[in-house]
């Protein structure tokens, strides 16, 4: 009973780490800086609408399609290379259990764990926590195929994209188009609580 009694408290302390004030505060920053990213997107039918395409005359006007189609097609564009990044991974089983594997390393440490970090028989300061993590991130990213698989999808997406955006021919309304998904990472970087030393 005494063994039991233990483990229950154990399990629960563990929920309680699930639920930190980091990992609330953490998820609903990115949960609203999804949806705002969201609100911003235009219509899918008007980024392949057919009649809106042509090949450019010049290089310039290429690189200016392509300008004002970024601005405008932005946040389109940022889902699009979102998704052949998410597809790349599903095709490389091994790509995608390394780099969830970092990213719940990642999460862990600096969303659940609620206490000093111990391992080895000491304790690990923040400073020294962080640069362990960094060497364990590069090691996995640059020694393992994680990082190619990484960059290979976002070149191949982001030529994909540049070539829609120079094909698309911009209308009038691209000029008075003010939106931005720049701020998408502003309400939740930087706010993230650090777990105490």
């Amino acid at each position: 009973p005494a063994m039991a009694s233990t483990q229950e408290a154990s399990l629960g302390g563990g929920g309680a780490m699930a639920s930190t004030p980091a990992a609330k505060l953490f998820f609903a920053r990115v949960s609203e800086a999804t949806r705002h990213l969201l609100s911003q997107r235009k219509p899918w039918l008007e980024l392949v609408d057919r009649t809106s395409f042509s090949r450019p005359d010049s290089i310039a006007e290429a690189t200016g399609r392509i300008r004002k189609n970024s601005n405008y097609f932005r946040v389109n564009y940022i889902l699009l290379l979102t998704a052949m990044i998410a597809f790349s991974l599903v095709s490389h089983p091994v790509s995608f259990f390394f780099l969830a594997s970092l990213l719940g390393a990642w999460a862990y440490m600096y969303l659940i764990r609620s206490g000093a970090f111990s391992a080895f028989g000491r304790t690990f300061s923040e400073r020294e926590l962080f640069v362990l993590m960094t060497i364990f991130s590069i090691v996995i990213i640059f020694l393992t195929n994680v990082g190619s698989v990484l960059i290979s999808a976002a070149i191949v997406g982001s030529v994909i994209i540049c070539i829609h955006a120079a094909f698309r021919v911009p209308d009038d309304l691209f000029l008075d188009d003010d939106s931005s998904s720049s701020s998408f990472f502003v309400p939740f970087i930087g706010s993230i609580p650090v777990p105490p030393p």
